[in-house]
């Protein structure tokens, strides 16, 4: 399993995370959007998320690739907009071990796992447990005056 969280100018965007029938992740509705200063919002945004898995869906050809879905959400009309001030947290799940991984931002656009900053959710701890954890993560990053806050 695997999810996707974005911070950008103090608002935490939480999308559903499908499967492709091709094997990869694309962001769809439903979308989760709560500031980050509203710890009980965050925390429940990512709990459904994780509650809801990965959906499986058709892999979409090159000639409909959809949009990103947190445009419109984010009320910019690009990707490389939205990436400008944004940070992105990759969430995975393998047998029941959680860990969350801040991105780095590629050269040519997007992000990579940046291994320094992996955190390995503790084995044992309950969903709302790691969901904390998760949003705890985020707010530490936004407090410490980031560009995805300005």
């Amino acid at each position: 399993m695997a999810w996707q969280i974005y911070l950008r100018k103090g608002i935490v965007y939480v999308p559903t995370v499908a499967q492709t029938e091709a094997g990869f992740y694309l962001g769809v509705e439903p979308v989760d959007v709560v500031p980050v200063a509203n710890t009980e919002a965050l925390q429940r945004a990512i709990l459904r998320t994780i509650k809801t898995g990965n959906p499986k869906t058709a892999t979409p050809t090159r000639a409909n690739f959809p949009e990103p879905v947190l445009l419109r959400y984010a009320k910019v009309k690009s990707w490389p907009v939205f990436e400008k001030n944004a940070l992105f947290w990759s969430v995975a799940e393998k047998n029941g071990l959680y860990e969350i991984c801040r991105g780095r931002k590629r050269a040519d656009r997007g992000w990579d796992d940046d291994p320094a900053q992996v955190q390995k959710i503790p084995p044992g701890l309950g969903l709302h447990e790691i969901c904390d954890r998760i949003a705890s993560l985020i707010q530490s990053a936004a407090e410490k005056g980031t560009a995805a806050n300005t």
